[in-house]
C-alpha cells in the first residue's frame, strides 16, 4: 500500500569514521526538506551509537531514540513521538480490544529500545505493570501472574506454555533467524489451547512497528508544516 511518502536511503560504507557520519547526519538536520531521520542499528563497533543518535535533531527524530524525545515519554507527553515498536504493541492490545486499565502486564526485558519503553506506555493505559530481566528470580511464577504478557527479551523460545495463566494475552516482540525458519521468544506451539491470543512470529508486531514509524514521519511533517505557516 502506498502512503505518499518519500523516502531516501543513504547507504554508507562500513569504514565510514564517526565523524563522516555526524556530518551526514547534520546535514540532514539542516535540510528543510527531509522531514524525519532514522539511523539503521546496529552500527559498526568503531562507531559510538549513542553519540550518533543523539545527534539527530529531536523534531526528526522519528525512531524515537533521542534524549528528549524519551524524556517525553516519561513524562507522558503522547503528543510527541512514540518508540515504534513498544507503541505498535500498544496499538496493537487496544486495536484488538483488550482491556489495558487495571490488568497486570508483565513484561520480559528491559531494553531501552522495547522494554523499558513498552513499560511506560503500558502504565499510560492505567495497566499495573511488572517488569522481568535476566536477574529476575523465579520469571515462570511471574509470567503466569500476567493478564498481558510482553516478551522481548532476545531469547528464541524463553517462554512456554507453562508459564502463562490460562487466558492470558501474549505479545511476542522477538524475531529470530533459526536453521528451520523464524521463530520468537516465544514457543506458540505450546501456548495454543491456553493463550486467550498470541501474536505471529513473523507477521505479529513488526507490522506495527512500521506502521508507528510512518504515523511518527506524518506527525513530524505536519509538525513542521504547522511551524512554518
Amino acid at each position: 500500500m502506498q502512503v505518499g511518502i518519500s523516502s531516501e536511503t543513504i547507504r554508507l560504507p562500513e569504514t565510514v569514521t564517526e565523524e563522516e557520519l555526524l556530518q551526514k547526519i547534520d546535514e540532514l538536520n539542516k535540510n528543510s526538506a527531509v522531514n524525519g531521520i532514522l539511523v539503521q542499528l546496529p552500527l559498526p563497533k568503531h562507531i559510538q551509537v549513542d553519540r550518533v543518535i543523539q545527534m539527530i535533531a529531536p523534531h526528526k527524530d522519528v525512531d524515537s531514540f533521542h534524549i528528549e524525545n524519551l524524556g517525553h515519554l516519561m513524562k507522558g507527553a503522547s503528543e510527541e513521538f512514540l518508540p515504534c515498536t513498544p507503541n505498535g504493541v500498544v496499538e496493537l492490545l487496544k486495536r484488538s480490544q483488550v482491556t489495558l486499565e487495571g490488568k497486570h502486564c508483565v513484561v520480559v526485558g528491559r531494553s531501552n529500545l522495547v522494554g523499558k519503553p513498552a513499560a511506560l506506555l503500558l502504565l499510560e493505559q492505567n495497566a499495573t505493570v511488572t517488569v522481568c530481566h535476566s536477574h529476575t528470580r523465579d520469571l515462570a511464577s511471574i509470567c503466569r501472574l500476567a493478564d498481558i504478557l510482553v516478551v522481548a527479551a532476545g531469547k528464541p523460545g524463553l517462554i512456554d506454555g507453562s508459564m502463562i495463566k490460562p487466558g492470558a494475552v501474549v505479545i511476542d516482540v522477538g524475531i529470530h533467524r533459526m536453521p528451520d525458519g523464524l521463530c520468537g521468544d516465544v514457543d506458540t506451539e505450546s501456548c495454543m489451547g491456553i493463550a486467550e491470543a498470541i501474536t505471529p512470529v513473523p507477521g505479529g508486531v513488526g507490522p506495527m512497528t512500521v506502521a508507528m514509524l510512518l504515523l511518527n514521519c506524518v506527525q513530524a511533517y505536519e509538525k513542521q508544516a504547522k511551524k512554518n505557516k
